[in-house]
């Protein structure tokens, strides 16, 4: 998105802001200033702000979900017909099943098509939600990082639940008590840094609303501030594609429509129609699908060429350029055990906890590999394709896939492992790029698989830094 769009996006959703200002906790107060120079106004103690801490427990009201995670014994599972096959760990939540028993009967006051509902306005899905780590010193410790910056895989945990919560705003309906919708991610369409610096002792304003509907899809954008130095300034700006499912998440269910009001919002309404078809033309040229462009089949007969032995005239024989590190060596690997106190609220694995999990692994090559502490610049095309079940063995494979000048660019794969059936399925992929502060060394495929590693890896790095 271009410098020009950016501004209007933050000016549409300024005036956003001024129109929903009466309006109860969502909305900020201007109060008296606070002393300390990362502490806002409307942050001060005693004000009626939605904070990130309390954003989990507003969706589990919205839906009804359970608050607490218990055991029970397998066979009495079994006996009481609630599993039909035990978990890995032989356990289940006998909370979470009551509650979902109780909300399938929530299906028959879905939809039954998408012209049953009130179209919505942007203004109707508004949220603003508060991180007072400059007001609340107490909270800073979850955020900071061992350099004392901000902890950004903490951030990606606060924008997944802002946008859940931003759909439900949407898609709300007051004459009912609990929503029949099951919203979860689809897609992190695109996270754009507007400054790489984030400050732990300054107060942090997320706001965000729908800028597009699909008939089963939302668009949700986002924007991150701080406050510093008597002002609000940008920090990120963050695209989510979400899905509304039935109550037992098993099939589609169909959403609220989008009425845009004016040029702006109807100029953000196009962009979501345009994103849209951009997800659908990357999704067909995918190089898992489709052969590489005549450009980039150059490109990887470049690499091959430049990393051959003159002196053996072999194909077999291959040195490794000066400066450079071979694909197979800028690799990175983790285990994660899914625990409970990871879940959503439907009893699955968080989303932002895995992003964040699989960001930390990702920064962490990218500083092995540049050798220095590099800054995020952009996440692009984070596809949730399967959920991660509780007790789940989550492994993580992070890859150097293209670098360029002082960009890395990394690309990360999450997969579940069954020890019964020894069996691996992707669950998650994630594309992060990163700047250093000097030049990296170029990495260098040696094999096929790693050639398309490399131009998918040079695909999403144009698409977030080169254009």
């Amino acid at each position: 998105m271009s410098e020009h769009q950016l501004d209007r996006e933050w000016s549409t959703t300024s005036k956003l802001m001024t129109c929903l200002r009466p309006c109860a906790s969502l909305t900020s107060r201007r109060l008296l200033c606070a002393e300390a120079k990362g502490t806002a106004p409307d942050m001060a103690e005693g004000n009626p702000l939605l904070h990130v801490s309390n954003v989990r427990n507003r969706l589990r009201e919205i839906v009804g979900a359970s608050t607490n995670w218990r055991y029970a014994n397998i066979s009495t599972i079994k006996r009481k017909g609630i599993l039909k096959s035990p978990l890995l760990f032989g356990s289940i939540s006998t909370d979470h099943q009551q509650a979902m028993s109780e909300r399938v009967s929530l299906s028959s006051a879905l939809a039954r098509s998408q012209s049953e509902l009130p179209a919505r306005s942007m203004k109707d899905s508004l949220v603003e939600v508060h991180l007072p780590l400059g007001s609340q010193p107490q909270l800073r410790e979850k955020y900071l990082t061992f350099h004392n910056t901000v902890r950004f895989g903490r951030i990606l945990e606060d924008l997944d639940s802002l946008a859940v919560l931003i759909s439900y705003a949407h898609t709300y309906n007051p004459a009912l008590k609990r929503s029949p919708l099951s919203i979860v991610t689809a897609l992190v369409d695109k996270i754009d840094m507007r400054q790489q610096a984030i400050y732990p002792a300054c107060d942090i304003k997320f706001t965000g609303h729908v800028t597009w509907v699909g008939k089963t899809s939302i668009e949700a954008k986002m924007h991150m501030t701080q406050y510093r130095n008597g002002a609000y300034s940008p920090v990120l700006d963050a695209t989510f594609v979400m899905v509304a499912r039935d109550p037992e998440n098993k099939r589609a269910a169909f959403v609220n429509p989008l009425s845009p009001e004016g040029p702006e919002e109807e100029e953000l309404f196009r962009q979501g129609e345009v994103n849209k078809s951009r997800r659908v033309e990357l999704s067909t040229a995918s190089l898992l699908k489709a052969a590489p462009t005549a450009e980039e089949r150059n490109i990887v007969h470049g690499l091959f060429l430049n990393t051959l032995d003159t002196k053996t005239v072999s194909f077999r024989g291959r040195l490794l350029p000066p400066d450079s590190v071979w694909m197979e060596d800028a690799k990175l690997k983790g285990l994660e055990i899914c625990h409970p106190q990871e879940r959503n609220i439907f009893n699955r694995i968080f989303g932002g906890f895995l992003m964040r999990k699989a960001y930390e692994l990702g920064w962490a090559n990218a500083c092995a590999f540049g050798g220095g502490r590099p800054g995020l610049v952009a996440v692009d095309d984070i596809l949730f394709q399967k959920p991660v079940e509780i007790g789940s063995l989550l492994l993580l494979s992070s890859q150097v896939c293209y670098t360029e000048g002082k960009h890395i660019q990394v690309r990360v794969h999450s997969e579940v492992f069954d020890p019964l059936t020894r069996q691996h399925n992707t669950t998650n992929v994630f594309h992060f790029t990163f700047a250093s502060d000097r030049r990296v060394p170029d990495v260098v495929p040696r094999t096929y698989g790693e050639s398309m590693l490399y131009l998918d890896g040079k695909r999403h790095f144009n698409h977030t830094v080169a254009h």
